[in-house]
């Protein structure tokens, strides 16, 4: 009997240790090369993507970050973007087309509206 009580109290204690250390071990950064945000049905949502720079076609684009999000059906919605040339917002839909605000150090500072059939619009200060 009294061997069986002190398996119980040795059981109790680690069990009380266990719980304490799990409280414990939140990790204060969460670190990688994207985080994808998904729906019920695996879809993704929302995503934050890292891209290095590369040249394509002789054009070259700079490291850049990226934040989407978009609808059920996958269309992008809002886009965020950052690189050492400037910063963009760009909202869309699937309608009336699209409106992006533009931060650029070499085309300067503008506003982008474009309707469904692909006319532009550019508002500058």
């Amino acid at each position: 009997i009294g061997l069986t009580v002190i398996n119980l109290f040795l059981l109790v204690f680690l069990l009380a240790q266990i719980r304490r250390a799990d409280a414990q071990g939140v990790a204060p950064v969460l670190r990688g090369r994207a985080l994808q945000i998904v729906d019920t049905q695996d879809r993704i949502r929302a995503e934050l993507l890292v891209y290095e720079a590369e040249t394509v076609n002789s054009k070259k684009y700079p490291d850049t970050v990226l934040f989407r999000m978009a609808d059920p059906k996958g269309g992008p919605v809002v886009k965020l973007s950052a690189s050492e040339k400037g910063s963009a917002l760009g909202l869309s839909d699937d309608v009336n087309g699209r409106v992006e605000l533009h931060a650029n150090r070499d085309k300067g500072n503008f506003l982008k509206v474009v309707s469904r059939e692909g006319r532009e619009q550019l508002i500058k200060p």
